[in-house]
């Protein structure tokens, strides 16, 4: 090839374009551009609209396991929360039971209180409130042990009650408590009045294997009795007042082969469940003692 013919000028990789200056301020004028007329105009609206369809599901799949740490913290967290305020709710539910067994408990022993109160009014003899401790330790006896004894003045013999009727008697006096043996012990026995046909019998404790029951013993068979009939204390014997609910008859067995007819009765007063009770002085230490006859006047003259 001849030397000129030979093209001056560079090859088109060495050519020089727009200098940078030039490509910055043209594309900072067209962001400008763009920028004032979507903020006038929302042009790009559209676009935008299509880019976030078309990048939906891409953010939707990204998100997922940050939702699903963020979902599995907070279950444990409102698992731990629940347990936390059930543990919470079952405590308070016990005290509220708790409570509420207290309040029927205080109910029905203000309830016998009252009784045992009105009782006392109604009653001539001297009286002193007790509280029943325990049960004797003798399996094979119906005693109680009460919270008063020698010191206040509890005397042996004493007559108990509690709100409904005779309870039974003290049998033995310490300084601080006392024994009492229930009117359904198999060794105990009182005078009783049947206050519908004026009969007078003597209860006893069952002999029966704890029974809780007294049996009218020595009685006719022909005697005017029935069941529901109301024995109350006779005042005989020196010891219980007259006129204090003892037991009511259950059943009545009349045997052609024995005179006598054999009658179970059910004590009123509460044997297996009182707590306050009442004690009394008993009868025989409030009766006058028999007045001394008087000496015969000596006669005038008369020896000595």
């Amino acid at each position: 090839m001849p030397l000129g013919t030979l093209d001056g000028t560079p090859p088109p990789f060495f050519r020089q374009g727009p200098s940078a200056l030039s490509k910055l301020m043209l594309f900072s004028t067209l962001a400008l551009l763009l920028m004032v007329a979507d903020a006038r105009f929302h042009v790009t609206q559209p676009l935008r609209t299509l880019l976030a369809a078309a990048l939906y599901p891409v953010q939707w799949v990204a998100l997922r396991p940050v939702i699903w740490a963020q979902g599995g913290s907070q279950y444990f967290e409102t698992l731990n929360t629940s347990q936390t305020k059930e543990a919470a709710a079952q405590y308070q539910l016990g005290l509220q039971s708790q409570r509420a067994l207290q309040v029927e408990q205080l109910t029905l022993e203000n309830t016998r209180l009252r009784a045992l109160l009105a009782m006392r009014e109604r009653l001539n003899t001297p009286a002193l409130a007790a509280q029943v401790l325990y049960d004797a330790a003798d399996p094979y006896s119906r005693k109680v042990i009460i919270d008063k004894g020698a010191l206040a003045a509890v005397l042996p013999g004493a007559p108990v009650l509690d709100e409904a009727g005779i309870l039974g008697q003290v049998t033995r006096v310490y300084p601080l408590v006392s024994e009492v043996t229930l009117v359904t012990d198999r060794n105990q026995a009182i005078p009783v009045l049947n206050v519908r046909t004026g009969v007078r019998a003597l209860a006893f404790g069952d002999s029966a294997s704890r029974s809780g029951t007294l049996e009218l013993r020595f009685i006719d068979a022909n005697v005017d009795m029935v069941a529901g009939d109301l024995l109350t204390t006779s005042g005989v014997d020196g010891i219980y007042p007259p006129g204090l609910p003892v037991a009511k008859v259950l059943k009545i067995e009349r045997r052609a082969d024995s005179a006598f007819a054999r009658i179970t009765c059910a004590p009123v007063a509460g044997v297996a469940g009182s707590l306050h009770v009442l004690v009394l002085h008993p009868l025989a230490g409030q009766i006058l003692a028999r007045p001394e006859p008087e000496a015969a006047p000596v006669k005038k003259g008369a020896k000595p």
